[in-house]
């Protein structure tokens, strides 16, 4: 059992531990409330077309964020500025979440919300700076398992549901959220330090403001250019985030709209995405990530499509329609954990290490660039079917299909040549 996740959890030092160790904070806070809020939305006047044009503007915002998350990372530091904007980007849209009463208070959430862009790439590095590279996969694997750690009590969201109605219950949630991830933000910095390229960082960047740092992002490009692995991991990444996008916003609402499922019932089928993406994350995937990832990056995205194309064929009535949606998930929740995994290990496998925050930064500014049409026009379409989004779903899913198959050919022809 030497190379299990559970002695990696054991193993882990330093700002790794810290980290992964406050992980199930969010869990318990954020991923509680998120499942629900296109729902909630819904529920207080808003339409499947605000719905989408909300996640767009919020990718819009997390862009901008995302560009200058890199100078930020770097001039803050990375603990500091996961401080700073973890608690904008999620601790005061908490409160306004839990206050809603339309759509610009939504809006106004959605904005704040985008100061994300930021700690993506400077909790990132925090992680990861500072770990020894072999163990970089299995961190991850672990840290979104933490994050799935919210299904064990997603029960507690049924019986708030069932017994206030939705809208109380998600205003219940939100508090919870606030205080929660407000702690999460607190225990991290004081049981962090800064890392040993933030500390250099730090040092370089003295005395220049944010903007003369952004303006060196030409350089920065180029070094992700002559990178292919950095540039196809961008791209996969890219695209595993546009599908969690559109199944974030609207699986919910296909389940409950189309599929009739109770809003009480819904927690119970986030229990089960979650506990079996956990359980394929410890028991299954690391058998995978041995070697190459060609393997189990192909199985994720034929386990991802398999599971979006059974959702949009499953009937609103019939005694089949609860068993297939659990099938569903099934192949949903090991495309999550695979899927997940693996983008965040291939970019921080392949980054230039001494300019990692600023390719971080770029890749998640790319990432919003690429996605922030996609909540817009899966509002749109679920507007005319509740089914649309998941079809563009599939189309992504075989296009990252198609883009890894011709990745790892041109890889193994080229180490051919080098043999």
């Amino acid at each position: 059992m030497k190379h299990t996740l559970f002695s990696t959890l054991r193993e882990l030092k330093g700002n790794p531990r810290a980290c992964v160790y406050t992980e199930p904070l969010w869990g318990l806070s954020m991923n509680l409330c998120m499942p629900y809020i296109s729902v909630y939305m819904l529920a207080l006047g808003l339409s499947d077309t605000q719905v989408g044009f909300l996640v767009t503007i919020n990718v819009l915002i997390q862009m901008v964020f995302s560009f200058f998350s890199g100078p930020f990372t770097d001039k803050m530091g990375r603990r500091k500025s996961t401080a700073v904007f973890d608690f904008i980007a999620w601790s005061i849209p908490s409160l306004i979440w839990w206050r809603a009463e339309g759509f610009w208070f939504f809006l106004a959430a959605a904005i704040l919300n985008g100061a994300n862009g930021v700690t993506s790439n400077s909790w990132h590095c925090l992680l990861v700076e500072d770990a020894e590279k072999k163990q970089i996969t299995k961190i991850y694997s672990i840290v979104i398992a933490c994050g799935q750690l919210s299904a064990v009590f997603a029960p507690i969201s049924s019986v708030l549901i069932s017994k206030l109605t939705l809208v109380p219950a998600i205003r219940i949630l939100y508090v919870n959220g606030f205080i929660l991830m407000t702690l999460k933000i607190i225990i991290l910095y004081f049981a962090s330090k800064e890392t040993e390229m933030g500390k250099m960082r730090l040092a370089e960047t003295h005395g220049k403001n944010i903007f003369q740092l952004a303006g060196g992002y030409g350089e920065i490009i180029k070094i992700i250019l002559k990178s292919r692995g950095t540039v196809f991991a961008i791209v996969i990444a890219a695209l595993g985030f546009i599908v969690q996008t559109i199944n974030t916003a609207f699986w919910p609402i296909i389940a409950n709209k189309k599929l009739l499922v109770p809003e009480a019932i819904l927690p119970f089928f986030y229990v089960l995405r979650s506990g079996l993406a956990i359980f394929f994350l410890f028991f299954v995937i690391p058998g995978f990530l041995k070697g190459l990832l060609k393997v189990p990056l192909i199985l994720t995205f034929i386990s991802y499509f398999i599971g979006q194309l059974l959702l949009i064929l499953i009937p609103a009535e019939g005694v089949l329609k609860y068993p297939l949606i659990c099938v569903s998930l099934a192949f949903d929740g090991f495309g999550l954990g695979v899927l997940m995994t693996l983008c965040e290990s291939l970019i921080a496998i392949h980054v230039d290490k001494n300019e990692r925050a600023r390719i971080m930064g770029l890749r998640f500014m790319f990432m919003m660039i690429v996605t922030s049409p996609f909540g817009w026009i899966g509002g749109m379409l679920s507007d005319i079917s509740r089914n649309l989004p998941f079809v563009l779903n599939l189309f992504i899913l075989a296009i990252g299909l198609v883009i890894t198959l011709i990745y790892y050919r041109k890889e193994n022809d080229h180490s051919a040549e080098h043999s």
